[in-house]
């Protein structure tokens, strides 16, 4: 059985048989390789589809076209931050905003490090991708950009927000800020050396932390 639905990431199909799983999931890493290796603007779906060894059809099953491949790469790379982040909180939950941030920082620094195509695309173009499809800034929500709508899940997760003023739009707009402010020192310390420049991350959170601190309660 297939689950058939084309919203507005332009995912024409997720696949639910074990067969269709394992080809979806392989045009997904094979295009997170091909952006490491030829960028967004190299990417093609006829280049995904030769390296994964599937007929071009069976890539526009799945995808309407490349910023649909791209829109389903950004949302599993968002789901599998927002596991990791689970994961580590509930191993040790966080008792100030500092450790909230270190997790949450170095759980990103990771996989931009280990996890193919990452370090192009994380949770979606940014506006240096001059090329880019403009709907591409809204991979993950289609009413705000990527940033904002990851930061409104990243507001599910963490712990000890104030709640008297969970649902205010000042908040809303720190963690945008917030994301932008990160998404802004994260880049330069990727450009500045490869593997990230240890001393950029660190300032990086010593930002976040003196900006976030008066949101959260102890």
């Amino acid at each position: 059985m297939e689950s058939t639905t084309e919203g507005a990431a332009g995912l024409r199909r997720r696949p639910m048989q074990r067969r269709s799983a394992e080809r979806y999931e392989r045009i997904l890493n094979v295009c997170a390789e091909l952006l490491d290796e030829v960028g967004f603007a190299g990417l093609t779906t006829t280049a995904v589809a030769k390296r994964a060894e599937v007929p071009i059809g069976t890539v526009y099953q799945f995808f309407a076209d490349k910023s649909a491949l791209v829109h389903a790469l950004a949302a599993r790379n968002l789901e599998n931050y927002m596991d990791r982040l689970e994961r580590r909180y509930d191993e040790a939950e966080p008792r100030s905003v500092a450790e909230v941030v270190d997790v949450a920082i170095d759980e990103f620094v990771d996989m931009r490090r280990t996890l193919p195509g990452f370090g192009v695309l994380d949770f979606g173009a940014g506006s240096e991708w001059s090329d880019a499809d403009p709907r591409d800034l809204y991979l993950l929500d289609e009413n705000v950009e990527n940033n904002t709508a990851v930061a409104r899940r990243l507001r599910m997760l963490t712990p000890f927000l104030d709640s008297s003023r969970a649902d205010s739009a000042e908040v809303e707009l720190a963690l945008r800020v917030t994301m932008e402010a990160a998404d802004a020192v994260l880049q330069l310390a990727f450009r500045t050396d490869p593997a990230g420049d240890p001393a950029l991350i660190a300032e990086c959170k010593k930002l976040l932390v003196a900006y976030l601190g008066p949101y959260y309660v102890g």
